[in-house]
């Protein structure tokens, strides 16, 4: 795995001018689950030096359901999804305070983002997000990204903020993703561990194949894990944002461009925002079956999804919704916003748009999923 390419991080990190930065519950709170103004205080620290250098930065944090337990008389983070949105709706105003207060003392302002997957996802909603984080950047403000917990649904979820940050860096157009948790690096085998190493260079995948990751999630006030941030640092450096991996505690290393944690280099382009998002923060709501010529036209060709390719539909979906394009033996080939509801699709399969035109009108002459909101999977 080698160091090869870890003496220009700090040429790589003080070069970017935008920075998104992501922040774990563990990495803000006391063991009793509320918030910690010590770390906090230290991070926006870190965070401050950053834009006093001419550097834009996006905090994504982590914090908000934690920093409600205790004032709910919680102990721990609970499982229903009613309960977490309730310790949200009271932490996330305590957390986002307790963020200004710190920032106060630097003269920055910040302005709390919350994101739900249908604001990334569905057209009318996208642009809105990029403008909205564009017009706060040159503003000044210090956005601070979460997900709105309060009201998004097990459908609408992106479950852990690893990849909520690494889609978001793409969305803001940074030229960095540094991912902060409570362990210092990426290791081959359980940190605890005698005789585990840190990998201190991820080029590419064959850099992982040593390596232990371990089931996502654990104990405590958190949703990650080694093997969520993996994931995220694959959808920002699939999209060509490079990625530095470590912990909270080493923060102001690892902005500064010092050789702490872990760097995983940049190996894709820049793709279409909306279509990095629907590949990786949405699931589908439905499936339709492609006939043979249909995945040929989709897959190798860049084609839009006919009603004449499709030989069945199953699930419950609206218009707009995400779904997954599927070939005759059942592996998902696509994915891709649906132009009609699910209860309209079974009258109008294996015909023509022409056809659909002359008996139905002309508002059937339109493609099931049009090529521009569908992803090769």
């Amino acid at each position: 795995m080698g160091r090869r390419g870890v003496t220009g991080r700090k040429s790589l990190v003080l070069a970017a001018r935008r920075i998104v930065v992501k922040v774990g519950s563990s990495s803000l709170t006391t063991t009793e689950g509320g918030i910690d103004p010590a770390r906090v205080r230290q991070l926006v620290e870190v965070l401050a030096g950053v834009r006093s250098r001419g550097t834009e930065v996006v905090l994504v944090s982590s914090g908000a359901i934690a920093a409600g337990l205790s004032p709910l008389g919680l102990k721990r983070r609970p499982r229903g999804l009613a309960t977490q949105q309730a310790a949200a709706s009271v932490g996330q105003g305590l957390l986002a305070h307790r963020y200004q207060e710190e920032f106060d003392r630097h003269g920055l302002v910040t302005g709390q983002v919350l994101l739900t997957v249908d604001d990334v996802t569905r057209r009318s909603h996208y642009r809105n997000a990029h403008q909205t984080f564009a017009k706060l950047l040159e503003l000044g403000v210090l956005p601070i990204v979460n997900e709105n917990d309060t009201v998004a649904t097990d459908e609408i979820r992106f479950g852990d903020n690893d990849r909520l940050a690494a889609l978001v860096a793409h969305l803001v157009h940074a030229d960095l993703l540094v991912l902060l948790s409570d362990v210092d690096g990426l290791y081959d085998g359980p940190p605890s561990r005698a005789g585990s190493r840190l990998v201190p260079l991820v080029g590419s995948d064959d850099d992982l194949g040593g390596v232990e990751l371990g089931a996502p999630g654990g104990a405590g006030v958190g949703t990650g894990g080694m093997t969520t941030k993996v994931e995220a640092a694959r959808i920002a450096t699939g999209a060509g944002i490079p990625v530095v991996l470590t912990s909270a505690e080493q923060a102001a290393a690892a902005l500064s461009g010092t050789e702490v944690g872990t760097l995983f280099q940049a190996t894709g382009r820049r793709r279409p925002t909306r279509l990095l998002w629907l590949a990786h923060a949405t699931s589908g709501q439905g499936t339709v079956s492609l006939d043979a010529g249909a995945v040929r036209a989709v897959v190798e060709r860049g084609a839009s999804l006919l009603p004449a390719g499709i030989t069945s539909v199953s699930g419950a979906f609206v218009a707009g919704d995400p779904i997954d394009l599927v070939d005759p033996s059942g592996q998902v080939v696509a994915r891709g916003l649906v132009n009609f509801d699910a209860g309209e699709l079974p009258a109008l399969l294996g015909r023509s748009t022409a056809d659909l035109k002359v008996e139905l009108g002309a508002g059937y002459e339109r493609e099931v999923v049009h090529r521009d909101d569908l992803v090769v999977l």
